[in-house]
């Protein structure tokens, strides 16, 4: 698989190869929309069987939504707190494997809310003009570690 772009990768808690993103499209501050041809790769990390469950389109979806975190953090000057994928809700795919898709993954995802705990987002994966997953994902934001009183 190619690399990510260095400043997506820079953005992305993964290294190497499941570094899922190539580029980011548009990004606001309540919106995130990137590009993906990984899903075809013989040697994507997250095969099975030979074959890339629809599922990982949430892998995909999470990785936007960190990009998101990074690119908002970085306008407030700051680092992103580390973040985790807690659920998801509502989920949808239209497909049974990525892998078949000939078109790039277009991801996009939308901070729906925004609180000092975390975050929500409603995401949705399309290749060309057939969409691929949807739904609505939690992540749990880790504050930034406070030394320990006392010791």
């Amino acid at each position: 698989m190619p690399p990510a772009d260095p400043a997506l990768a820079r953005l992305l808690p993964h290294r190497g190869t499941m570094c899922l993103l190539d580029t980011i499209e548009s990004a606001s501050p309540e919106r995130i929309a990137c590009r993906a041809s990984s899903h075809r790769a013989a040697d994507h990390p997250l095969r099975v069987n030979g074959r890339l469950p629809a599922l990982v389109a949430i892998e995909y979806a999470a990785q936007a939504m960190a990009a998101h975190g990074g690119l908002a953090a970085a306008r407030d000057g700051a680092d992103a707190a580390p973040g985790f994928l807690v659920a998801v809700r509502d989920v949808r795919l239209h497909v049974d494997t990525l892998d078949a898709l000939g078109d790039d993954l277009l991801v996009r995802a939308t901070r729906l809310a925004a609180g000092a705990g975390g975050l929500v987002y409603a995401f949705e994966v399309s290749a060309g003009t057939r969409k691929v997953a949807e739904g609505r994902a939690t992540v749990a934001l880790r504050a930034a570690d406070k030394p320990q009183a006392g010791g």
